[in-house]
């Protein structure tokens, strides 16, 4: 590994930026997924920063299930990140189709379509537990999972 893939590697576990990307669901996860960024919460004391392009992007955090419709858009914007990536699934929509399981156009969970590194549950997630499931990504990072 050379020296600038090891310095990419050390930013990631230490300020990993994120993309928060809605699939379809109800936006109650999303607005969590927003207050654990809020100062009081304060996801960003651990370096993760929310960003707007997935060019920029380490994290892809996903809430809601997959649809047909939406299948292709999620999987083109996962490609668009750049080598070492995670993708963390939150709430029970984005890691089993939750409510929206079963209908005729729901795939189910984001691991229908591209691979997910972390599940956080609930419904809607709390800020408390995205929190956790960050903090246990980034240790997973760090151990080089």
């Amino acid at each position: 590994m050379n020296l600038g893939h090891r310095i990419v590697r050390w930013g990631q576990k230490k300020s990993p930026w994120i993309l928060h990307f809605n699939t379809g669901a109800c936006n109650a996860c999303d607005i969590e997924i927003i207050a654990a960024l809020t100062p009081r919460f304060d996801l960003e004391r651990f370096g993760v920063l929310l960003k707007g392009t997935p060019r920029h992007c380490d994290v892809l955090a996903c809430s809601g299930p997959v649809t047909k419709q939406i299948r292709p858009r999620l999987v083109r914007i996962y490609e668009q990140i750049p080598e070492p990536k995670a993708v963390v699934a939150v709430g029970s929509c984005a890691t089993s189709g939750g409510v929206f399981g079963g209908l005729y156009n729901v795939m189910g969970g984001i691991d229908q379509a591209i691979p997910v590194a972390a599940y956080i549950p609930g419904c809607p997630a709390s800020p408390q537990a995205i929190i956790d499931g960050f903090v246990k990504l980034l240790k997973t990072l760090e151990e080089g999972k």
